[in-house]
């Protein structure tokens, strides 16, 4: 929630020494790694969705895990706020660690605050909000702006610990609130905190939220939060008239659906319609250029507070800003815009179906300055979590999902890359930086959705390449034997070595020819990478041309870096050199080598390399 100042102390005092005590008494193996993957911070659940521990959803009842059932002054203590409850956590900072800078833009933070108790801490640990900083002692009571760009620092070498609350209060707690004080009122007159000793609530006696995210959002919260955002941005940025005119012409065509159909779901077609309709209209005003007074970036709020929440038609909230499908295997996926990525800005992911040119545009494109890659494809380190390998999917496929996007997997992969990443330079990244990563494997065309999990920020770059070309490219890789992802898949019966990527359904190609098999490896590749494509947010990917790199790699890689915000600082030569797995060299006309088997092949997905055009040339 967005507060007039940095820092108000609230008027309440608690046994930090009890409330130790109850920490205690918990088992070290309850303690859960930060949904976002903030390295030394992890987390002890007391109130969560459904009282379920691992439950990191917001749009759930709130009710008691078992670790609040067992620690009764801890229940005092949330009782005492006066307030209704949603998720409640102990937040532990490990010694040397940080939370580095950030704002909350999630829609459950629009209208919460965060109500922090210090159990234990250090005179040194450092909670900076804006431009003020402060020292939160064992025991007090403090919320802050969450809006403002917020960090805490712990140069101590003990962990640091405080219970967090999350409410949008309640009458009670508007008049302590009311009695609060800011850090530069230390010595105003008749402050005295009120001590709160142990009383013996229940846990029925809390008031904990049940109803937290809408079905429907009616207009006047959309309106609410809209006119909030527009004011928290500079109007004299060029996008702003054609962003406010859009809100506008939004919140009308909302305003009379909602007149119409309420929540009914009779109306949520047009709902959905009209929503489209708005971020069509944003993309066409540029609203990715427009940045906030906080310095975010206005569509991310916007995202995350109207348009990815005004309608449950097909997702529900999975915490921490995430969200999941409610059901439908269509829905569309929700990247997680909660606040800024403390490790990875906005990183790139090329996909497409192999060899469709990709490490070449990789090759290329990894030239841009500010650009960090590990130098190859990640094959071994996502598969290396044995969560991520076709093991722990009993030989499914290379499909992942949002629900393979744990935190324990989540904070391991981010980990992962973090360590190997280098710049065009070969230089690692400066401890504590954002980084901008590029990556490309052509398995994550069917990980879509677990990237944009596990990357809050993740934008994807689609490399269309004309099918007949890939196709006989593919069939030239099966048979060179240099690509057998594979070589002894238990189950495959074919008369190759598996190569390539392992889709959906594989054990049916066995007896296929080549030709047949690569097509339908392709198609299905394609099929789900489109699917998923389609079900993100359309500023969050792009198509890039295989022929426009080939005909003229200047003006297609600075279209790609405009669209992406990067830099490009090269001039690349008439002919790109070749690209590190080249099986021999190309040219337009090489797929017409195997002419008859591309085209036959190619007939029974032709509405598969209908789509996969339509979609290169919108």
């Amino acid at each position: 929630m967005k507060l007039q100042v940095p820092f108000i102390q609230l008027p309440l005092e608690f046994d930090a020494e009890r409330m130790a005590a109850e920490m205690n008494a918990v088992p070290e193996s309850a303690w859960l790694p930060h949904p976002q993957g903030f390295p030394g911070n992890d987390f002890l659940p007391l109130v969560s969705a459904n009282g379920i521990p691992k439950d990191e959803s917001f749009a759930s009842p709130m009710r008691p895990t078992p670790y609040l059932e067992q620690s009764p002054y801890m229940t005092d203590v949330l009782a005492s706020l006066g307030a209704s409850l949603g998720r409640v956590r102990l937040m532990r900072l490990s010694g040397h660690a940080e939370v580095t800078p950030h704002y909350d833009i999630h829609y459950y933070w629009r209208e919460r605050m965060r109500v922090h108790v210090p159990i234990v801490t250090q005179p040194t640990v450092r909670f900076i909000c804006g431009d003020e900083e402060v020292n939160m002692k064992a025991g007090e009571c403090w919320i802050f702006d969450t809006w403002r760009q917020h960090r805490v620092i712990n140069d101590a070498e003990r962990s640091r610990v405080h219970l967090v609350a999350d409410t949008v209060g309640g009458g009670e707690f508007w008049e302590i609130l009311a009695r609060g004080r800011t850090p530069n009122q230390s010595d105003a007159p008749g402050w005295a905190p009120r001590h709160v000793a142990p009383f013996g609530a229940r846990l029925s006696d809390l008031d904990l939220e049940k109803h937290n995210v809408p079905t429907v959002m009616t207009p006047w919260e959309a309106r609410d939060h809209i006119n909030f955002l527009l004011s928290e941005t500079d109007a004299s940025q060029p996008a702003y008239p054609s962003v406010q005119r859009a809100a506008e012409q939004f919140l009308h065509s909302w305003r009379g659906l909602w007149s119409t159909f309420g929540e009914s779901r009779e109306g949520w077609p047009r709902y959905r319609r009209t929503l489209d309709t708005f971020i069509e209209a944003l993309k066409a005003a540029r609203t990715d250029t427009l940045r906030m007074r906080n310095k975010g970036r206005f569509v991310d709020s916007l995202f995350s507070q109207v348009v990815n929440i005004a309608l449950a038609d097909k997702v529900q909230d999975n915490g921490a800003g995430e969200t999941r499908d409610r059901g439908a295997s269509t829905g569309p996926i929700r990247l997680r815009t909660q606040a800024v990525d403390p490790q990875f800005d906005r990183p790139v992911f090329i996909v497409s179906p192999p060899r469709s040119g990709s490490t070449l545009f990789f090759e290329t494109l990894a030239q841009a300055p500010g650009l960090l890659t590990i130098g190859d494809e990640s094959h071994q380190l996502i598969e290396g979590i044995p969560a991520l390998s076709i093991a722990a999917k009993n030989g499914a496929s290379n499909r992942l999902d949002a629900t393979d996007a744990t935190p324990e997997t989540v904070l391991e992969l981010r980990a992962r890359f973090a360590r190997a990443l280098r710049d065009r330079d070969g230089a690692p990244p400066q401890p504590g930086a954002r980084v901008r990563m590029l990556e490309k494997t052509p398995k994550n065309a069917l990980r879509i959705p677990f990237f944009a999990e596990a990357f809050p920020e993740a934008r994807f770059v689609y490399l269309y390449r004309d099918p007949r070309e890939v196709l006989a490219s593919m069939m030239e890789g099966w048979e060179s034997g240099r690509f057998r992802t594979y070589p002894r898949l238990p189950g495959w019966e074919g008369e190759l070595p598996w190569s390539f990527l392992l889709t959906p359904g594989w054990k049916d190609l066995a007896r296929l020819p080549l030709n047949q098999r690569v097509a339908a490896q392709w198609a299905t590749t394609t099929q789900i990478m489109l699917d998923d494509l389609a079900r993100l947010p359309s500023d969050r990917w792009v198509v890039a041309h295989y022929d426009a790199l080939l005909t003229d790699a200047n003006a297609e890689v600075k279209r790609i870096c405009a669209a992406m915000d990067l830099g490009w600082d090269r001039v690349l030569g008439a002919e790109l050199p070749l690209s590190a797995y080249t099986v021999s060299r190309p040219h337009k006309d090489k797929w017409r080598s195997r002419e008859a088997a591309v085209e036959a092949a190619l007939a029974p997905v032709r509405s598969v390399v209908d789509r996969a055009a339509a979609v290169a040339r919108s």
